[in-house]
C-alpha cells in the first residue's frame, strides 16, 4: 500500500499524521502569524544570547524573540534581564545598537530614559515648562512605563526567555536533552571568539528540521563523508521530547569502517581520493573526555548547539517573514582553553557558518526547497524514515530516521492547535 495519498488531501492536515507535513507550513502568511503568539510568546523557552555577551554593568545585546525586539542587558545588581525593546511612551526602539553598553538605555526620539533592569527614571518635561504643559494632572507612573520584563532562567551561561509564567521550568523543558547540553554547558566561564550572520531564504522551521535530521547529513555533505566526520553508518542516537527540544549525536567509531558501503552504494559525496591541503583543519586536540564526532543540541523554538570536533558555537535562528530567516553563528571556547585549542576551534570556524565547508549545502538545500513547494497544490513531504510513530524521550539508537523530525512537528501541532 502506498505511503502517500493523493494530491490535496493534506490540508486540513489529516489528524494524528505525523509522517506527512503539508508543504503549507512553509508558506501561508497566516500561520507565520499565528506561531508569533502561540509558539515565540507561547510556552516555550527562547534562547536570547550567553551572558559572556553582557559582562558588565550597563552591558546589552538586542536581538529578537519571533519578531518582538528585545534587549539582553545586565542590570546594576549583576543580574541579567530581558527586556521588550520598546519605549512605553510611543513605541520607538529603545537601543537600535547591536550591543553597547549605557549607564541608562535612552530612548531617541522623546529621550525616555530606562536603567539597564528597565526601570523607567527619566521623563523629559515631565512637569511642563514655566507653568505649562507636562503631565500635571497626569497619573504617570513610573513603576507601570518601565519596560516589559520577560521571565528569564539562565542554564550555565546561556540565556532563555519565555513570555509567559505558565512555562514549565527549563529544567523541565528540556528533558532529555539535558544532559548532552550540560556535557558543553558545564558551567565553565565561556570566551565569544566571533560571530557569523547570514539571511536565508527560506520559513525558519525548514532549518529545524535540518539539524534534527540524520539522513542527509552523510549524503548532502561531501566534507563530512570524505572525511570521516559523520556517515549515516556510525553508531549514533537521535531523541525527540515533547517540548520539540531534541538531540543528535554521532561517535567516531564506524566512520572509517564502514566506507566501503558508501563505495559499493555510489553515494557520491564520498571521495576516496580527496586530500586536505590543510590536513591540520580535522586535528582534534583533547576536549571532551568521549568519542562524539559530532553532537547538535536543538531547543525550540529558537537555538540549535553544536560541537563537531573542537569547534563549539550557537546557532540562533530569528524568523524574518514567511519565506526569510535570520542564523546568526555565535562561537565559543572556555576562558581557561590553552592556546593551542583556542587556536583550534577558531580554526574549525572554517566547518561551519554561511561558507562552512560543512554548512555550505544546508542553506542552498533549504532555499531549494522553498523554491520547490511554490504552487503546491495540497502536498506534503515525507517524514517516515523510520517508521510513523513518534518516540518521545527515547532514543533512536541509529542516524537513518527521521523520528526527531517527526516530534518537532507532533509539538508545533499542539501550539498551533491545528
Amino acid at each position: 500500500m502506498s505511503t502517500t495519498p493523493p494530491a490535496e488531501t493534506f490540508w486540513p492536515w489529516p489528524e494524528g499524521d505525523t509522517a506527512h507535513v503539508p508543504y503549507r507550513v512553509f508558506m501561508d502568511p497566516e500561520l507565520y502569524r499565528r506561531e508569533q503568539e502561540r509558539i515565540f510568546q507561547g510556552p516555550t523557552w527562547s534562547y536570547v544570547g550567553l551572558e559572556a555577551e553582557v559582562p558588565e554593568e550597563g552591558s546589552f545585546r538586542t536581538t529578537h524573540i519571533g519578531e518582538v525586539p528585545v534587549i539582553l542587558s545586565r542590570a546594576k545588581d549583576g543580574q541579567v534581564h530581558v527586556l521588550i525593546n520598546r519605549c512605553s511612551h510611543r513605541g520607538a526602539l529603545v537601543l537600535h545598537e547591536a550591543c553597547g553598553k549605557h549607564k541608562r538605555f535612552n530612548c531617541v526620539y522623546h529621550q525616555w530614559g530606562y536603567d539597564p533592569d528597565g526601570t523607567l527614571r527619566a521623563v523629559p518635561f515631565k512637569n511642563g515648562v514655566e507653568g505649562h504643559g507636562g503631565y500635571r494632572g497626569v497619573d504617570l507612573d513610573m513603576k507601570a512605563l518601565s519596560l516589559r520584563r520577560l521571565r528569564v532562567e539562565v542554564l550555565n551561561g546561556l540565556v532563555f526567555a519565555s513570555f509567559r509564567d505558565d512555562t514549565p521550568p527549563l529544567r523541565e523543558y528540556l528533558g532529555g536533552v539535558w544532559p548532552q547540553l550540560t556535557r558543553v554547558f558545564d558551567g565553565r566561564k565561556l570566551e565569544v571568539l566571533g560571530y557569523l550572520r547570514q539571511r536565508v531564504r527560506a520559513n525558519w522551521k525548514l532549518y529545524f528540521e535540518n539539524v534534527k535530521d540524520p539522513y542527509h547529513a552523510g549524503l548532502l555533505h561531501l566534507f563530512v563523508a570524505t572525511f570521516g566526520l559523520f556517515r549515516s553508518t556510525q553508531r549514533g542516537e537521535t531523541l525527540a521530547e515533547p517540548s520539540g527540544c531534541g538531540h543528535l549525536v554521532s561517535y567516531k567509531g564506524g566512520a572509517e569502517e564502514h566506507r566501503e558501503e558508501y563505495e559499493q552504494q555510489g553515494i557520491s559525496t564520498y571521495q576516496k581520493g580527496y586530500r586536505l591541503r590543510a590536513p591540520e583543519l580535522m586535528r582534534k586536540l583533547p576536549d571532551f573526555k568521549d568519542d562524539i564526532a559530532v553532537s547538535i543540541q536543538t531547543i525550540f523554538p529558537s537555538l540549535v548547539i553544536h560541537r563537531i570536533s573542537n569547534s563549539i558555537a550557537t546557532r540562533h535562528v530569528l524568523p524574518r517573514d514567511v519565506n526569510d530567516f535570520d542564523l546568526i553563528w555565535t562561537l565559543l571556547g572556555y576562558a581557561d582553553d590553552p592556546p593551542a585549542l583556542r587556536n583550534q576551534r577558531i580554526l574549525q570556524a572554517n566547518l561551519v557558518g554561511p561558507s562552512g565547508y560543512i554548512s555550505l549545502e544546508d542553506v542552498e538545500a533549504l532555499e531549494i526547497v522553498q523554491r520547490g513547494i511554490q504552487g503546491e497544490r495540497g502536498e506534503a513531504a515525507l517524514v517516515a524514515l523510520g517508521g510513523t510513530r513518534v518516540r518521545y524521550g527515547e532514543p533512536e539508537r541509529d542516524l537513518a530516521n527521521e523520528t526527531a523530525i517527526r516530534g518537532f512537528w507532533k509539538t508545533w501541532r499542539t501550539l498551533m492547535e491545528l
